[in-house]
């Protein structure tokens, strides 16, 4: 490179420098110092751009590819909401006068037979626990029409809903071997049961000074706990588990830490229906002093029957003194109407901080047990009844037709080739999935055709 040519490259740089100085003179460092940030940040976000597999444009279309699969989608998933709605008339008003009880109950009677899924022929999974009993119905439907309107908030109204609350939550704490420090709280399904015991652990995690409190669960606890967590703003640690769909322990006890507060066990899980090692998992949480909670929510209602039906089934429970809290639900294998559950406590230490109370409130002290401020008390008194109407050798008999029917399913799939079984099914839940190719989610599809309604799972697919 000739003088010449290394003169004219100085001589563009220095009146670079002075153009920049001249469009630069008004503004103070700071700014200067911003702007300079902000262009290196754009320049960087571009290169990755560019630097991105698919070309820009190419992701542009992409997008737009991906919108219209949406519509797609949800247009979709509109028809197969509607396809039983033939006439496809709504109430979008109250009506200007009532409707004659006759002519409600008329159209009731037409909206409970859409559909073409009667889970009476079997064919319905994880969505209605229960048996054509004329009986058993006519005896809730008594129940329900006496405590419609009772509320258990008003205990000094409603005395009887109040008694009906305290012996449910008694029976289930004796079930599970509570002792008689044992309570508990019932609660309208299993997502609440769960946010109540995170609520309290967190609380109690506040209480201790920890700031960012962490709970530690298995991949395959049920998404309540990731509900919780997001609620609450508790950070939550998925650890991996094994072969069989249990919990790993090991890294369970790598994830414990100084912000720990609570660790999760299932029994069973809901995804391939295996029970985790509960004995170690409760052993972890008293050697590093963090509350363990087990959630029932599926096998509250088989497990502690089981035993009676010959098979052997390692203590889940209080039983346990790692063991502080259990989430059950009434409303599966318990055979109570939808919206029964129930969160138990070793004691009241761990009750209490799941409680709300405003004691400063213009109307007066106001104090709930539960998410809920008014309860419904028929849910209570119907679940009260349910559980007299069956007792111990009703559930009992149950479970082992239950257990019968699991193993020949479950017998059944491992003479397929071509299906697998998801982990260690020991409960009354049976994943599978598909080999040598078969895509299982078409298989559930053409079941769906045959009338077989049943759950899809991903990551896995089963």
């Amino acid at each position: 490179m000739d003088v010449s040519t290394l003169r004219i490259a100085f001589q563009f740089v220095d009146e670079a420098r002075l153009t920049a100085n001249r469009l630069l003179v008004r503004l103070e460092a700071w700014q200067i110092i911003s702007y300079t940030i902000a262009v290196v940040f754009v320049v960087q976000w571009v290169r990755k751009v560019l630097k991105s597999d698919k070309p820009v444009v190419g992701r542009l279309r992409a997008f737009k590819k991906i919108e219209v699969e949406k519509a797609k989608a949800r247009k979709f998933l509109e028809e197969q909401m509607m396809k039983y709605d033939k006439r496809r008339e709504f109430y979008r008003f109250l009506p200007e006068h009532g409707v004659f009880p006759e002519d409600i109950y008329h159209e009731a009677c037409e909206y409970e037979a859409m559909g073409e899924f009667k889970f009476s022929e079997g064919k319905v999974s994880g969505a209605v626990y229960a048996e054509d009993d004329e009986n058993f119905s006519e005896l809730i439907a008594k129940v329900f029409s006496r405590f419609a309107i009772a509320n258990p908030i008003h205990p000094d109204i409603f005395p009887g809903v109040r008694k009906m609350e305290a012996e449910v939550v008694r029976m289930l704490c004796s079930m599970y071997h509570g002792g008689l420090s044992s309570c508990g709280t019932v609660t309208a399904g299993g997502s609440e049961s769960i946010i109540l015991a995170c609520l309290a652990y967190r609380n109690r995690a506040f209480e201790k000074g920890i700031r960012k409190p962490e709970m530690v669960v298995a991949t395959t606890a049920h998404a309540a706990f990731d509900k919780a967590a997001h609620l609450l703003q508790i950070r939550i640690i998925h650890v991996p588990v094994d072969q069989n769909h249990r919990a790993d322990v090991g890294a369970m006890k790598r994830a414990i830490g100084n912000d720990t507060c609570m660790i999760v066990a299932s029994a069973p899980n809901f995804i391939s229906g295996t029970v985790d090692p509960i004995e170690n998992i409760a052993k972890l949480g008293e050697r590093y002093d963090v509350p363990v909670h087990v959630d029932l929510c599926l096998g509250g209602f088989l497990l502690p029957f089981m035993e009676q039906c010959d098979f052997n089934v390692p203590p889940f429970d209080f039983r346990l003194s790692g063991v502080t809290s259990i989430s059950v639900d009434m409303h599966k294998y318990g055979y109570c109407p939808k919206g029964s559950s129930a969160v138990l406590y070793r004691n009241s230490d761990y009750m209490h901080r799941q409680f709300f109370c405003n004691s400063e409130w213009m109307g007066g002290i106001y104090a709930t047990p539960t998410l809920a401020g008014s309860r419904s008390g028929s849910a209570i008194a119907v679940t009260w009844a349910t559980l007299l109407y069956h007792g111990r050798h009703g559930y009992v008999e149950r479970t082992q037709r239950i257990l019968d029917a699991a193993r020949m399913i479950r017998e059944g799939i491992a003479a397929i080739s071509s299906l697998t079984l998801l982990g260690d099914p020991s409960v009354s839940v049976i994943a599978f999935t598909g080999n040598h190719g078969l895509n299982i989610h078409s298989l559930a599809d053409k079941m769906l055709e045959k009338g077989w309604s049943l759950t899809a799972l991903q990551k896995p697919a089963a």
